[in-house]
C-alpha cells in the first residue's frame, strides 16, 4: 500500500484520523485531509503503545493495527470465517479463553480454527450451543466465569512446558530462518552496504551451521523474492517450526546510532511470548559477548513475523549500515561467523537444563557433541 506520513493529504489521511479520534488519541480532525502535525505525534503515540515501529508513517502493519484496534469485544459476532476475523475483540477473546483453561493458542487477535476449538470446548463445558460463534449468549458466559488456571498466565505455562518436553538435543528440531526484505526491496542501506545482500549471507552461514548439528532449516524467501511478514510467519506455521530467527540490519538519520538489539513477541498486560522472550535475551547476550557491538538490549514488539508465528520467534537488528563503524563489521565475513556462532549457540543454551548451561560467551561448536 501507499505509505502516508506528515504532509500527506487525501481521503485516506483522513481515514487514519478518524480511526485515531475513535481511539481517542486525537482531538480534532482537520478538515483539509491533511497529516499534520497532531494527526503525526497521534499516530507515533499509537505506534509506541501497540508495540510497532515508532516511525509516523502509515503502512500496511500500522494500518491493519489501527484497524483492528477499533473492535472491542461484543461489537460483532465472532466465528471461523474464510477471511478471518482481525481485531482487539478477537485478542480479548482469546485471552479470556487463556484464563479459562481453553487453548486457543497465542492472543495474536486473529480468529483461527485453535481458537474456534477452545470456543466450542468452551461452549460445550458450559452447556451453550457449541457452534463457536461469540454471541451474546457466549459473552454473558464470559463476562461470568472466573480465572481457573493457576500458577501463571496459561500460555506462558504451555510455552514452558513445550519447550521442557522437546528435550535437549538439537538433532529434528526444525527452525526457520528470515533474512529481511529481499528482491527489490534492499532494506537498509549505507557505506556501500545493503540489508538483504548482509541477512542473505548471515542466513547462509547460520544454516550451514544448524545444519551441521542435525537442525533441519528453512528459509523464508530466495534471493529474489520478497515475502509479506504474514506470509513469512504462515510458512513457518506450515512447517510446525520449533524456532523463528528474523534476521535485519538497522539504520537511522544519526550517523551516531549503533548497536544490536532483539525482539521478542509482546503485546504488554503480561501478553508475551517468555520462550521467545528467553530466546532473545540469550542471543543478544553472546553477540553481544562475542563481539564489540553495543548492547542495544532486549524489547518487546507486535510486529507480525513476532505476533502471527504460533512458535517463539526472535528478530534480531545487528548493527546500523549508518553508522561506520557498525558498517566496518557488517562488512567483514569473519564478523558475521562470529554471529552465525553466537547464534547457534542462543540456540542450544535455550534447551539446556539449567545445570548443563554454560556461561555466556564460552560454549563453541565442537560442545554441541557433548549434549
Amino acid at each position: 500500500m501507499q505509505l502516508f506520513r506528515l504532509g500527506d493529504r487525501g481521503p485516506a489521511v483522513a481515514d487514519v484520523q478518524a480511526l485515531l479520534r475513535g481511539l481517542g488519541l486525537l482531538a480534532d480532525v482537520p478538515p483539509d485531509q491533511v497529516f499534520d502535525e497532531a494527526t503525526d505525534r497521534a499516530l507515533r503515540e499509537f505506534q509506541q503503545r501497540r508495540g510497532l515501529s515508532v516511525d509516523g508513517i502509515v503502512g500496511a502493519e500500522t494500518y491493519r493495527a489501527l484497524a483492528a484496534a477499533r473492535w472491542k469485544l461484543g461489537d460483532r459476532l465472532l466465528s471461523l470465517a474464510t477471511r478471518p476475523f482481525v481485531g482487539d475483540d478477537v485478542a480479548a477473546l482469546q485471552e479470556r479463553l487463556l484464563e479459562l483453561g481453553f487453548d486457543a493458542g497465542r492472543a495474536d487477535g486473529v480468529f483461527g480454527p485453535r481458537t474456534e476449538k477452545a470456543l466450542r470446548g468452551l461452549q460445550r463445558e458450559y452447556g451453550l450451543v457449541p457452534d463457536g460463534t461469540c454471541g451474546p449468549a457466549t459473552l454473558r458466559a464470559l463476562r461470568q466465569l472466573g480465572r481457573h488456571v493457576t500458577g501463571g498466565r496459561p500460555q506462558v505455562l504451555r510455552e514452558a512446558e513445550a519447550l521442557h518436553r522437546s528435550g535437549a538435543a538439537l538433532p529434528g528440531k526444525v527452525v526457520v530462518l528470515d533474512p529481511g526484505h529481499g528482491g527489490a526491496d534492499r532494506g537498509a542501506s549505507g557505506h556501500g552496504l545493503e540489508e538483504a545482500a548482509i541477512v542473505e549471507d548471515l542466513a547462509a552461514r547460520l544454516e550451514g551451521r544448524l545444519t551441521a548439528v542435525g537442525v533441519r532449516t528453512l528459509l523464508t524467501r530466495g534471493p529474489d523474492s520478497c515475502p509479506s511478514d504474514a506470509e513469512r510467519a504462515q510458512f513457518a506455521n506450515d512447517a510446525g517450526a520449533d524456532l523463528v530467527l528474523s534476521l535485519h540490519v538497522d539504520r537511522a538519520p544519526s550517523p551516531s546510532c549503533h548497536g544490536v538489539a532483539s525482539y521478542h513477541f509482546g503485546a504488554g498486560r503480561g501478553t508475551t511470548s517468555t520462550v521467545g522472550e528467553e530466546l532473545a535475551s540469550l542471543v543478544q547476550r553472546e553477540v553481544v559477548a562475542r563481539t564489540d557491538l553495543l548492547d542495544g538490549r532486549v524489547h518487546e514488539k507486535t510486529w507480525e513475523i513476532l505476533r502471527l508465528t504460533r512458535m517463539p520467534a526472535v528478530r534480531l537488528e545487528l548493527g546500523y549500515v549508518t553508522h561506520a563503524g557498525d558498517a566496518a563489521r557488517l562488512a567483514d565475513p569473519a564478523f558475521r561467523d562470529t554471529v552465525a556462532e553466537a547464534v547457534l549457540v542462543a540456540i542450544q543454551r535455550l534447551y539446556l537444563p539449567a545445570d548443563l548451561d554454560p556461561p555466556t560467551g564460552v560454549m563453541k561448536l565442537p560442545d554441541f557433541s557433548r549434549v
